[in-house]
């Protein structure tokens, strides 16, 4: 069986553009990108901490160091430049690769600057402690 997974996140980092004539996509730097183990047109889902808004689209490459994240096409009326949002990747996975997952947590600053990156071990259902 496969099952869907988040293998990386981009957790609160600000949109910087929003472009509503481009074709679509989202542009992200790509050393955020590469940080995260996201891949050039690899899906993506956005949501925002402002409205809980979801998009999905697919992750295009801004130059390293833009510190860029640009909402392109039809999420220009979702989102605007500084709203605070998590972008998700992930991937079809079997129970064996399930078992191996790390995903990469890459955490930000007001300022879009990387603050931390964690590799986070699988939690199986006895390890949640509420």
């Amino acid at each position: 069986m496969q099952r869907l997974m988040c293998k990386g996140k981009l957790h609160r980092v600000r949109v910087t553009e929003a472009d509503l004539d481009y074709v679509g996509s989202v542009t992200i730097d790509e050393k955020f990108m590469k940080e995260a183990d996201i891949k050039p047109y690899e899906m993506v889902q956005i949501t925002s901490l402002k409205n809980a808004t979801r998009w999905k689209t697919y992750a295009l490459p801004a130059p390293e160091g833009s510190k860029k994240i640009c909402l392109n096409g039809p999420p220009a009326h979702l989102f605007s430049p500084g709203d605070i949002v998590i972008i998700l990747s992930m991937a079809q996975m079997n129970e064996e690769e399930i078992e191996n997952l790390r995903p990469k947590v890459v955490f930000f600053d007001e300022n879009n600057d990387i603050t931390n990156i964690e590799e986070h071990d699988l939690l199986l259902p006895g390890d949640i402690k509420v």
